[in-house]
């Protein structure tokens, strides 16, 4: 019998994969799997070759969402599936999300169809406190910027982000920036084949004043932590909304995580739910690689 082949889909900036997905490849070699690190966009990859794919650090698509759904649409054995790719690439399921009870970030929503001039931008900018303007498809921190209220050049950048954004084409998500980010730092659950794996927290990326990043990603510092049973239900509340939204394309879902920070009262709130390419941090807990990688071979094995 051939030895399964399982590609591991990044993009041309981490050709070999981001540190913390590479030790996949050895976990799954002692598991009689042959794992592959491959471009997304390579034209010379046979994606047909593979007994599974799995999106892991394709950073890059945000610019190309539409050429990257279609790839994933091209791939006959993606995890995770398409659907979910092209539902989750687009930060607006949060607005769905919202709509059936989970709570979320309080957001505007901003259209390019409106043509919105600088003046409706400036009345529809929080009056009070910082806040954060980013487009609906991005990857990390990507023309994602945090301003300044009480500053009129803040201002007046805030209005020339959105309007370039709005401009270009993209929906704009526009939301208060909450300081817990600073106090409590974001907390990610990471759940494996629709269970529970481990929860890490990061800390702040966006500081006071900082601009649109034109890089692909930046540095996060994270540490392990207990997830509480308020985190874990929020977690579930969200992946269930989810599965009512998507059927059963979310049925096979081999990885998901889940991103929250206090709100106001202390609850918990959804932040996002990264469905496509998040990093799962399998570095900080133990025993979290070896469970994607025997994830993974049951699925491979599941096939025949």
């Amino acid at each position: 019998m051939p030895t399964p082949r399982v590609a591991l889909a990044t993009c041309s900036v981490l050709p070999d994969l981001d540190p913390d997905d590479a030790p996949l490849v050895e976990a799954l070699a002692e598991r009689g799997v042959e794992a592959t690190a491959a471009v997304w966009d390579d034209p010379d990859v046979d994606w047909t070759s593979f007994n599974l794919v799995v999106v892991r650090s394709t950073w890059d698509y945000s610019a190309r969402q539409d050429e990257f759904i279609s790839w994933a649409r091209s791939v006959p054995r993606l995890a995770n599936d398409a659907e979910v790719i092209a539902w989750n690439t687009d930060k607006y399921y949060l607005k769905t999300m919202g709509e059936m009870g989970v709570p979320i970030v309080r957001t505007l929503w901003l259209d390019p169809d409106r043509h919105l001039t600088s003046q409706a931008i400036h009345t529809r900018l929080p009056a009070h406190g910082d806040y954060v303007i980013k487009p609906t498809v991005s990857a990390g921190a990507r023309d994602t910027a945090r301003y300044q209220e009480n500053t009129a050049q803040a201002r007046g950048e805030a209005i020339l982000h959105a309007r370039e954004l709005l401009r270009s084409g993209r929906h704009v998500m526009v939301q208060p920036y909450l300081n817990q980010v600073d106090v409590a730092g974001e907390t990610a659950l990471i759940f494996v084949d629709g269970e529970f794996s481990h929860a890490v927290r990061k800390s702040a990326m966006l500081s006071r004043g900082h601009r649109p990043t034109q890089g692909l990603y930046q540095e996060e510092v994270m540490r392990t932590v207990e997830a509480t049973e308020a985190e874990l239900a929020l977690a579930d509340r969200a992946l269930e909304a989810a599965r009512t939204v998507l059927g059963g394309a979310a049925d096979q879902m081999l990885f998901a995580r889940v991103d929250m920070l206090p709100g106001d009262d202390g609850e918990p709130i959804l932040l996002e739910l990264e469905l496509t390419e998040p990093s799962l941090f399998f570095a900080k807990s133990p025993g979290a690689l070896d469970r994607f990688a025997d994830a993974l071979v049951a699925r491979v094995s599941a096939q025949g």
